[in-house]
């Protein structure tokens, strides 16, 4: 078989006509065994189908609401402690129990995303999670909310299974403003779920957050039902195990994986260090803010998470590398500013506030858009180590930064921070924009930043130069 037969066996297609019934063989597929695909959403390799606004807008949303679950529960913890009528620090363990069963999800069922079809995989964990909620929404016993919750954690996979599919069904121009809809989405669900979880549970029962989560995730199945495309096995070949065992190999043997990883760790050190010390900033001297306010100024960094798409616009013009240096030295920039001026000028946290969200975007959807490259066949798996990372760094970078704030103050948090930052730029600089697959260090290939040459032939074949 040619190199153009293999790839197009890879493109997912479905017809432009929702009414044209795409032929299937002898069987038409199902969903689960029982429920038939849509036929604009059967897999057909003679008319792939176009990546549209509306399929990518729909994975940014559901993105969104599928990590909400994880975050719900943090403004609601006083209310859980009086409702189940025990201590504040029981009800503690739920954040942990959620994001302990999301590591579960990502480690043993983000992975099969490289060995099934994965739009009945997305369909199930959805549905799944949002039939557990109902748990949560009724029980009285907090045992009983507690083993729910990390079940619920355990479900919350669709994000990072959307993350790499939304990058297979992009053509290669248009990958990194793809995947950034989905990365802001998911990005923006980590925000919103306290905020709307905060107001409703301010005028009304925490049970009502439950029954609308609920409510949006069964819809969102609906959605998904309706747009996400079949797409065929990856590795037909792998077992479970097997898909397990490449996943650990490839977290030690690809470079430019293990460059980004390490470099996104840092990364999250530093983003978790600086949402952690502005609580506490914000409400001593100078400025002696209410808690209402200071939950207000995460909506200002939503600001650098709407503009996402145009960031990947932007990026899918540049060789990774570059915009992920670009984006690491604006980091490291407004990490100054932090450390100069944090506990004294109010406008220079608005700034920083701002700049970190956007340059944080630009250089994880970089290095997440040149991991994807590294092998199609496995982008569940990179993807699911690329997460695992992130919130390895936030698990360090939390109780690290609050010991710091705590016994030495803001200033040093923030040279933290920028530490972080020169680790990040450290790490970045060992191995060049245009090394080969398996070089580990070194700067080779030119200085060439375009991701596509400027000649006409170049960009009739849409020549890569990434990496």
């Amino acid at each position: 078989m040619s190199k153009e037969e293999k790839a197009t066996d890879l493109i997912p297609a479905t017809p432009t006509d929702p009414s044209v019934t795409v032929p299937c063989g002898d069987e038409c597929p199902l969903d689960f065994g029982f429920i038939p695909v849509p036929g604009w959403n059967r897999y057909d390799p003679s008319q792939p189908r176009r990546f549209s606004l509306l399929l990518n807008t729909v994975f940014g949303i559901s993105c969104t609401f599928s990590v909400a679950n994880l975050y719900y529960c943090q403004p609601l913890l006083i209310q859980l402690a009086r409702s189940f009528d025990v201590s504040d620090s029981r009800v503690a363990r739920i954040p942990t129990l959620l994001q302990a069963g999301y590591v579960v999800g990502l480690l043993f069922i983000t992975p099969m995303g490289d060995l099934v079809r994965r739009r009945p995989l997305i369909l199930a964990s959805v549905f799944t999670s949002a039939s557990i909620t109902i748990g949560l929404a009724v029980t009285s016993s907090v045992d009983v909310f507690e083993a729910l919750s990390f079940l619920v954690g355990v479900c919350t996979i669709a994000s990072p299974i959307l993350i790499p599919l939304a990058a297979d069904l992009a053509p290669p121009e248009r990958r990194a403003s793809a995947m950034s809809v989905v990365l802001s989405g998911y990005l923006l669900g980590i925000v919103i779920a306290r905020v709307i979880a905060g107001i409703i549970a301010e005028f009304a029962s925490w049970r009502i957050v439950y029954y609308m989560a609920i409510g949006v995730q069964y819809a969102l199945c609906v959605a998904l039902y309706l747009v996400v495309p079949d797409y065929p096995p990856k590795n037909r070949n792998m077992t479970y195990f097997g898909i397990l065992w490449s996943m650990a190999k490839l977290a030690v043997t690809e470079p430019r994986l293990i460059q980004t990883y390490l470099i996104l760790l840092a990364s999250d050190m530093c983003y978790i260090n600086f949402w952690v010390t502005l609580t506490f900033i914000l409400g001593q001297s100078p400025y002696h803010y209410s808690t209402l306010v200071i939950g207000l100024f995460g909506l200002i960094g939503l600001f650098g998470v709407s503009i996402a798409p145009l960031t990947g616009r932007f990026i899918d013009h540049l060789v990774p590398w570059h915009s992920a240096l670009l984006g690491t030295l604006l980091m490291t920039v407004f990490w100054a500013v932090q450390t100069g001026a944090a506990g004294i000028s109010i406008a220079a946290i608005v700034v920083v506030c701002i700049g970190l969200d956007y340059a944080d975007t630009m250089q994880q959807l970089s290095l997440m858009s040149s991991v994807m490259s590294i092998e199609e066949a496995a982008r569940s798996r990179l993807n699911a180590i690329i997460i695992l990372s992130k919130f390895v760094g936030q698990l360090i970078g939390t109780p690290t930064s609050t010991k710091i704030y705590v016994e030495h103050g803001w200033r040093a948090a923030a040279g933290y921070g920028l530490g972080c930052m020169g680790l990040q730029l450290f790490l970045l600089l060992l191995r060049g924009p245009h090394c080969k697959r398996y070089t580990w260090f070194g700067y080779e290939g030119g200085l060439n930043f375009r991701r596509y040459p400027k000649s006409n032939e170049a960009r009739e074949g849409r020549v890569d130069f990434e990496q």
